[in-house]
């Protein structure tokens, strides 16, 4: 009697408990939880909110650098306008005129030295080939030996200007040294102002506080590889400009001066 009353007794429990879980079940899909509804309309409302939110711009990311991105972005306008000076006069236009060293040539084959000189000193043909003809042609008409001393003279003055030409792209080459140490320097207070946050907030910090220190430090890396790459590559490129225009230039020099060495 007492398993009969005691079978019955599960039955009934475990249908009410079945009850309960059904309905249970079906209250929730009727009324979701207030947690789940939040988590809907957030779902709902993130690309709206992401779609707000200001995006930071190049310039934005460049004024991470501060003060060291302002010296290498003012090392960079330099190394522009040097870049662009170099294209305009270390050209063979330039430097050797094809005029001037066919007027020259002409002059000085038919012996009118002092007129060549002339033509040499004049502004409009101020150039490389000018200068170190003038010289030749002035050590030929001031000294009784100059037949055989003007090419000294010539030597001397393609060293000067090739000298002169050097030293012009010197400022890129130095550019190209400085702006990678500029770019360390930024990258070392970036850490230490990194390393200054986290004792701050006693080694805790959160993500946005370091943001801004490791921001300038990979900002001001990146800045000065930027400068420093193309200013040594322009610098290799007008050194090696300058190399083949001056064993022209002496080339030409030696042409337009032959003939002083058959009047002796």
């Amino acid at each position: 009697m007492r398993r009969t009353i005691g079978a019955r007794a599960i039955l009934a429990y475990a249908f009410v408990l079945m009850a309960g879980v059904y309905g249970m079940t079906l209250l929730a899909q009727e009324n979701p939880p207030a947690g789940e509804t939040l988590s809907v309309e957030e779902t709902v409302e993130a690309p709206v909110e992401e779609d707000s939110t200001p995006q930071r711009t190049l310039l934005d990311t460049l004024m991470d650098g501060g003060v060291v991105g302002a010296l290498i972005g003012i090392l960079s306008i330099v190394a522009v306008g040097f870049i662009v000076e170099h294209f305009l006069t270390i050209r063979k236009e330039v430097l050797m005129p094809e005029d001037i060293a066919v007027n020259l040539s002409e002059l000085v084959e038919e012996g009118r030295v002092d007129e060549a000189i002339e033509v040499c000193q004049h502004p409009a043909s101020r150039s490389l080939l000018a200068y170190v003809v003038e010289a030749g042609l002035a050590r030929y008409r001031s000294s009784e030996f100059g037949f055989a001393e003007y090419k000294a003279a010539v030597e001397e003055a393609g060293e000067e200007q090739t000298g002169q030409l050097y030293r012009k792209i010197e400022v890129l080459g130095l550019i190209g040294q400085i702006a990678p140490m500029l770019g360390l320097t930024g990258t070392v207070l970036g850490m230490i102002n990194a390393f200054n946050t986290i004792a701050a907030t006693d080694g805790a910090p959160k993500p946005a506080e370091l943001a801004e220190a490791i921001g300038q430090a990979l900002v001001t890396t990146l800045l000065g590889l930027v400068v420093a790459i193309p200013a040594m590559v322009a610098y290799s490129f007008f050194g090696n400009r300058i190399d083949s225009l001056v064993s022209e230039a002496g080339k030409r020099v030696e042409q337009i001066l032959t003939p002083l060495g058959r009047r002796r």
